[in-house]
């Protein structure tokens, strides 16, 4: 009999809050976290705005000493950890210890650190490069710290596929307890590339939105005057568990990770294939794996990243996947407030997926005010929506390089 894998914790930092609560509350509420940048001048930019986190210290969490050490998307995963592993009450000692193990997902990892020690290197020359250079900036570096911070022996390492980095460890992770490697895993991503060189890179590659005279305007899944993603940072964490082994420690179980599904659009670096087959074919895929029919999903945390191509294609795979179902499910597109978080959105979106089925709100997809008409399904404009009944929901994902990821999320009663 196959494994069945929960949530039982999550902790989340995002420009919506540093907190789940707080990130939650922003979400019903229709808030956007996103404003114009104050990490560094951006006036050379053609966009001159993103979600950053704010009001936050990473020496709540690490050693003042190494939080000089790391770079900010370490801090974030640190933090999220924490409020994961303290909201699933756990402790890691004896065997638990050796059957815990973390998958963490990033897309650019240290990219400040990068930055800043190739400025020294030309300046100041190679002496000057800091011996925590590398351990500072590689994308591993957030799994290991984590799992030497609660000291776990199970499976460690990190994700890397762009903006389907967490999505794709957390789907890692799953199947790591489903096959019996691990009872618990610590699994989310994190990012933080508020930096000049990666607005003047996804400048250059015209992906990024230039509403600089309306910045919480400018994330608009769906909507016919969208004109590109916004930037956001910041880390997302879950922690999975065996069903029975939560059920014995008498664990707080938020939703079933019931299946995931990935596949390769094997077409273009950075376009999604015009007919949407790789995000057909996960989302098939994690139907399959979850067991569930079309009909059984009443609601999607869309990709939805609020760009010209992305959203007509992913509406289009919903429809080629679902038939007349895909009329009557939800549709959110929650990047509309917290940004493109990059390597950490499958985490933020995966958490506001599992949050949704628990309270049973479905959250908007707000600046939704002329709607593509190729995107055809139901969006859930501007409010939140309270439901009954919606007992399973996917959460989707896709990165450059054609990389996708669907997760199937079902209902725990």
């Amino acid at each position: 009999m196959e494994r069945r894998v929960v949530v039982t914790g999550m902790g989340l930092i995002s420009p919506l809050g540093n907190s789940v609560r707080a990130n939650w509350e922003a979400a019903v509420a229709g808030r956007s976290g996103i404003g114009p940048i104050t990490r560094f001048d951006a006036s050379r930019l053609p966009t001159r705005f993103a979600g950053e986190v704010r009001d936050f210290d990473p020496a709540t969490v690490m050693d003042p000493k190494e939080v000089r050490r790391y770079d900010p998307f370490i801090h974030y995963a640190l933090a999220a950890a924490a409020e994961a592993v303290e909201d699933a009450g756990l402790t890691f000692e004896g065997e638990l210890a050796e059957r815990t193990g973390v998958v963490f997902g990033s897309g650019m990892g240290g990219l400040e650190g990068i930055v800043e020690n190739a400025l020294i290197l030309q300046e100041r020359g190679p002496r000057r490069i800091s011996p925590f250079f590398v351990p500072r900036c590689i994308i591993n570096s957030a799994a290991g710290l984590i799992s030497m911070k609660y000291g776990v022996h199970g499976p460690n390492y990190g994700t890397v596929s762009a903006c389907a980095s967490a999505g794709h460890a957390i789907a890692d992770a799953m199947h790591i307890i489903r096959r019996g490697d691990a009872d618990v895993m610590i699994t989310g991503g994190s990012e933080a590339t508020i930096t000049e060189l990666a607005f003047a890179g996804f400048s250059s590659a015209k992906a990024l939105s230039t509403r600089n005279d309306d910045p919480q305007g400018a994330s608009r899944p769906f909507d016919a005057d969208r004109d590109g993603f916004v930037m956001s940072e910041g880390a997302g964490c879950l922690v999975l568990e065996e069903l029975e082994h939560a059920r014995r420690r008498g664990a707080r179980i938020y939703a079933e990770l019931a299946g995931a599904g990935m596949s390769g659009d094997a077409y273009h670096i950075t376009a999604p294939h015009p007919e949407g087959r790789g995000a057909v074919l996960a989302m098939k895929g994690a139907l399959r794996s979850a067991r569930l029919n079309p009909e059984d999903v009443g609601y999607i945390n869309a990709h939805a990243t609020s760009t010209d191509l992305g959203d007509v294609q992913e509406s289009l795979a919903i429809e080629q996947v679902f038939g007349d179902h895909a009329r009557k499910l939800a549709v959110s597109g929650t990047k509309s407030m917290h940004g493109h978080l990059l390597g950490a959105a499958g985490a933020i979106e995966a958490i506001l997926t599992v949050l949704s089925l628990y309270h049973q709100v479905l959250l908007p997809t707000i600046n939704l005010h002329r709607p593509d008409p190729e995107c055809r399904l139901d969006y859930v404009p501007h409010t939140a929506r309270e439901v009954r009944g919606v007992e399973a929901a996917l959460c989707n994902n896709f990165g450059f390089g054609g990389t996708n990821v669907s997760l199937a999320f079902r209902r725990f009663v």
